[in-house]
C-alpha cells in the first residue's frame, strides 16, 4: 500500500488533491420553483410480529405527512394504535409500537391523527411469527442446455412496484438458472424468467425471456417503476426474439403465452420468434472464418488505421492474397485459434467458445406491470454493430469475444425534475453509451442519447483500449469510466437528478457534467502524467459528509498502477477528489455507513476504515457485499454471507443482531440479497432473501423499537430510483438524497410541502 494519500479538511479553501474533472461548472442556486417528483401513493404499510417482548408493529409516515421537525425526528401526522377494536396508545415519537399484551392471535389497525382528530384508518393486519414471513415462489423447470448439461433455477435478484395502484407492493422476481454466466465465461445458460407476485404469493405473469437472453449479472436490468404516473408500476427491460409473456389465473393455471411484437421491419427480413442466436463453437468458427473473409473490407482497414492484412496483426510474414479465399481464411482462422489466441494466454480456449449471442435483433420493451401485457417494443439502441472486435473483446491478452460489448446498466432518473425515465446502457470499459426514455402510457420516448463512440485501436488483435477517449468529440471522455452500476442524484441541486456513471456525470440534459482524473503518483505506471480515475466495482452516492455542501461519490478503482487511486471520496458536483488513496492493485469492493456514531458523517471503507473527512481508523474494515438500515438509532449494519453462508446482519459494535437460517444470498461471492429496500413499516430497511431451496422469498423485519420518526424512504426521490437500480449488474445499496445518520440534523431532512 502506498502511503500516497490526499483529503479534504474543512479549514482549507482548496482541495489537496490536483483533480482535473472535465465539463464541471460552478454550482447554481437550488431551484425553488421546480415542480415535485412523482411517487407512489402508498398506503400505512402496517406490519405485525410476535416478539419475546410482545407484539411490535411498525408502519409507514408518509411524505406528505409530514409537515416540520424535531429534534428527534419529524412533526406531521401522529397515530392511534388499535388492539381487537380498542384503541390502546398514542404513538407521536416514532412510527412503531410494541404491545406487551399482543399475542399472534390479536388483530392490529393504526389511524392517523392530524390535530388530534383521526383521519386515515389502515386494514387491520395479524401479527407475522418471529420477525418474518415468506412470499411463495413458483420454480421454474429445469432444463438441459444444448452442449447436454443439466441445469435448475434459483431465485435472484427482486424488485417492487404498485402494479395495481392499491398502495401495496408487489414483488418482481427475477429467476436465474445454475448455470448463469459472468460475461466474460464461456458456455450455455438456461433462460430467464421474471416473475410478479402478489403480496400472498399469487403469481400474476412470467417473462420469458427466451434463448436470446443469456442468463447472468451483466445482461438482464429490468426496471420495475410507475413512468407514467399513473399509480400503477410498468416493467422495462431488454427482450429479444422469443420473449414471451405468460399469463396465470388466480389458481395459477396458464391462461396464455404470448410473444412480444417484433418491428415490421424485422418481421420482414425473415426473422422469428423460433430464431436461436446462440453460437455452437462450429457456429464460432464459421463466424471468424466470414470475419476474416470480409478484412480488407473493414473500415478501419481500408483507411489505414488497422493492418491491411491479417497476417500483420498477428505478427507473421503476410502469406495471403486479398481478398481471402475460404481455404486461406480457414487456414488463419486455425492460426488464430490454435496458435496466436494461445500465445496471449493459456486460457484463451477458442475451439471451446459457445453459448454467446453475437447477432440477432435487440429490443427494448415494457410490459404493465398488472398482467404483464406488453405495452410496446423498440429497438434497443445502440446495437452490438459486431461481436467485440471494435469494443476490444479481441485487443487483450484475454480474448472474450461477446464481453465488453455486453455488458448491460440501467436505472430510473427525474431528469425533468417530475417525471421518471428510464436509463439504459451499454459499455463502459471501452465505447459508452447511454440512453433515456419516457413512457407516457402509450409510446415510449427518446428523451437523449450519449455515445462515446468507438476507442480507436492500432490493431484489434493487439491493443490497449481501456483508458483512451472515444472518437466522439462531446462525450469521449467518459470510456473506462463507468462502474458495474449506476446512480441517479440531483449532484447540483438544479432540482433535476443526473446520472452518476461511475467515475463520469452526465448531466440531466444528457451532456457531460464531469469525466474525472487526478495525477497519478509516485510508483505508478506514469507518475506524473494525469490519468482517468477508471472502472471500479462499487460506488455510493449520498450525503457522506455533512459537513461539507452537497453530496459526496464513494468508488472503488481497479485499474492498479493505471488508476491514481484504489478508492476516492469525491465532490459529487464537480468529481474532485477529497480524499484517496492510491493502492497499485484492483481494489474489489468498498462501503460507507455510519458505523462509529462518536464520529461525524459516515464512515467509508476499502483497503482501511476513514471518517468521512478522512481521518483513519484503522485497518480492519466490515464486510462490503450489502448494507441495511436495521438499527434503531440510525447506525448502519452490514449483510454479510456469500455462497452456501447463512445469512447475518451484523453491527460493527454489537456483533451478529440477525441471522437468516435457512436462507441463502445471491450471485456467488458478491453475497448480496434479493432486495434490501424500505417496503414496509418504518423508515428501517427490510432484508428481502431466498428461502435455501427458492421456494419462497423471505421478508426479515427490525423489531428494535426506535422513537425517531421519519417518511418511508421510499417517499425520498433519489432513494426510490436507487431500489429500482438495486439489482443492476453488481447489486449496490439505496441511499437517501440527505444525510442519514445517528448524528442527522431533522433541519435538514427535505420535506415535500
Amino acid at each position: 500500500m502506498s502511503i500516497f494519500s490526499v483529503r479534504w479538511r474543512p479549514a482549507a479553501v482548496l482541495l489537496t488533491a490536483l483533480t482535473l474533472a472535465t465539463g464541471a461548472t460552478a454550482v447554481p442556486a437550488a431551484h425553488a420553483g421546480h415542480t415535485r417528483p412523482q411517487l407512489e401513493r402508498l398506503d400505512r404499510g402496517l406490519v405485525a410480529t410476535t416478539t419475546s417482548e410482545g407484539v411490535f408493529l411498525s408502519w409507514r409516515l408518509l411524505g406528505p405527512e409530514a409537515t416540520g421537525h424535531s429534534s428527534r425526528g419529524l412533526t406531521g401526522a401522529n397515530f392511534a394504535v388499535y388492539r381487537d377494536g380498542r384503541r390502546i396508545a398514542t404513538v407521536t415519537d416514532s412510527t412503531n409500537y410494541r404491545d406487551p399484551d399482543g399475542t399472534q392471535t390479536s388483530r392490529y389497525r393504526v389511524t392517523s391523527l392530524v390535530n388530534g382528530r383521526e383521519r386515515e384508518r389502515s386494514p387491520e393486519v395479524s401479527p407475522w411469527t418471529g420477525g418474518h414471513r415468506d412470499l411463495p415462489l413458483r420454480k421454474p423447470a429445469d432444463g438441459v442446455t444444448p452442449a447436454g448439461e443439466a441445469y435448475t433455477y434459483a431465485a435472484n435478484d427482486l424488485s417492487v412496484g404498485d402494479v395495481d395502484g392499491d398502495g401495496q407492493y408487489e414483488y418482481v422476481v427475477v429467476w436465474n438458472p445454475s448455470n448463469a454466466k459472468d460475461v466474460s465465461q464461456v458456455g450455455y445458460t438456461g433462460k430467464v424468467f421474471v416473475d410478479t407476485y402478489e403480496a400472498d404469493g399469487t403469481l400474476l405473469h412470467r417473462l420469458d425471456l427466451g434463448v436470446n437472453i443469456r442468463a447472468g449479472a451483466h445482461y438482464t436490468q429490468f426496471l420495475v417503476y410507475d413512468f407514467d404516473g399513473d399509480g400503477r408500476s410498468e416493467t422495462m427491460l431488454k427482450t429479444a426474439p422469443g420473449t414471451k409473456v405468460i399469463r396465470y389465473d388466480r389458481s395459477g393455471r396458464v391462461t396464455s403465452e404470448r410473444y412480444i411484437t417484433m418491428p415490421k421491419a424485422d418481421r420482414r427480413a425473415g426473422y422469428s420468434h423460433q430464431d436461436d442466436y446462440r453460437v455452437s463453437r462450429t457456429d464460432y468458427y464459421e463466424h471468424l472464418v466470414d470475419l476474416f473473409l470480409q478484412w480488407h473490407q473493414q473500415p478501419e482497414v481500408k483507411s489505414g488505421q488497422w493492418p491491411a492484412s491479417l497476417e500483420a496483426a498477428f505478427g507473421i510474414p503476410v502469406k495471403y492474397s486479398y481478398p481471402l479465399s475460404r481455404a486461406d481464411a480457414t487456414a488463419l482462422v486455425d492460426y488464430f485459434m490454435d496458435v496466436y489466441a494461445p500465445g496471449r494466454s493459456a486460457r484463451n480456449q477458442l475451439r471451446a467458445f459457445e453459448g454467446f449471442i453475437l447477432s440477432g435483433p435487440e429490443y427494448l420493451s415494457v410490459f404493465r406491470g398488472s398482467d404483464g401485457k406488453e405495452l410496446e417494443t423498440i429497438r434497443y439502441e445502440p446495437g452490438r454493430a459486431d461481436d467485440g472486435l471494435r469494443w476490444g473483446d479481441y485487443a487483450m491478452s484475454r480474448i472474450e469475444p461477446g464481453n465488453r460489448v455486453d455488458r448491460f446498466l440501467a436505472g430510473v432518473a427525474y431528469l425533468d425534475g417530475t417525471h421518471p425515465s428510464a436509463v439504459f446502457a451499454r459499455g463502459y470499459y471501452t465505447r459508452t453509451t447511454l440512453a433515456a426514455y419516457g413512457w407516457n402510457g402509450r409510446k415510449i420516448t427518446k428523451r437523449w442519447a450519449v455515445d462515446s463512440g468507438w476507442t480507436p485501436m492500432t490493431n484489434p488483435f493487439n491493443d490497449s483500449p481501456h483508458g483512451r477517449d472515444g472518437t466522439d468529440p462531446q462525450y469521449g471522455s467518459i470510456t473506462t469510466q463507468g462502474f458495474h452500476s449506476l446512480s441517479a442524484a440531483d449532484v447540483d441541486l438544479d432540482g433535476r437528478q443526473e446520472i452518476v456513471y461511475g467515475s463520469a456525470t452526465i448531466d440531466d440534459d444528457g451532456s457531460v457534467l464531469y469525466s474525472s482524473k487526478d495525477v497519478l503518483p509516485p510508483g505508478s505506471a506514469s507518475p506524473g502524467a494525469v490519468a482517468k480515475l477508471g472502472h471500479g466495482d462499487a460506488m455510493h452516492v449520498t450525503d457522506i459528509d455533512p459537513q461539507r455542501p452537497g453530496q459526496e461519490i464513494f468508488t472503488v478503482h481497479e485499474g492498479a498502477t493505471s488508476a491514481p487511486y484504489g478508492y476516492a471520496l469525491r465532490d459529487a458536483r464537480t468529481g474532485q477528489v477529497i480524499y484517496g488513496e492510491y493502492s497499485g492493485r484492483d481494489t474489489g469492493r468498498g462501503m460507507v455507513g455510519d458505523i462509529v456514531p462518536e464520529e461525524p458523517g459516515l464512515e467509508t471503507w476499502a483497503t482501511r476504515l476513514r471518517t468521512a473527512d478522512g481521518d483513519a481508523l484503522g485497518t480492519a474494515i466490515p464486510g462490503t457485499n450489502q448494507s441495511i438500515r436495521w438499527a434503531a438509532d440510525m447506525t448502519t449494519q452490514i449483510v454479510d454471507g456469500a455462497g452456501t453462508v447463512t445469512p447475518t446482519v451484523k453491527d460493527w459494535r454489537r456483533g451478529t443482531l440477525l441471522t437468516a437460517t435457512g436462507t441463502l444470498t445471491n450471485n456467488g461471492t458478491k453475497g448480496n440479497p434479493s432486495l434490501v429496500a424500505d417496503v414496509l413499516g418504518d423508515w428501517r430497511e427490510e432484508l428481502l432473501v431466498r428461502t435455501a431451496d427458492s421456494s419462497a422469498i423471505r421478508i426479515y423485519l427490525s423489531t428494535e423499537l426506535t422513537d425517531r420518526k421519519l417518511y418511508t424512504l421510499m417517499h425520498d426521490p433519489q432513494y426510490r430510483v436507487e431500489v429500482a437500480r438495486q439489482n443492476t449488474a453488481y447489486n449496490q445499496p439505496s441511499y437517501t438524497s440527505f444525510y442519514l445518520g445517528s448524528d442527522i440534523d431533522w433541519a435538514k431532512v427535505p420535506l415535500s410541502r
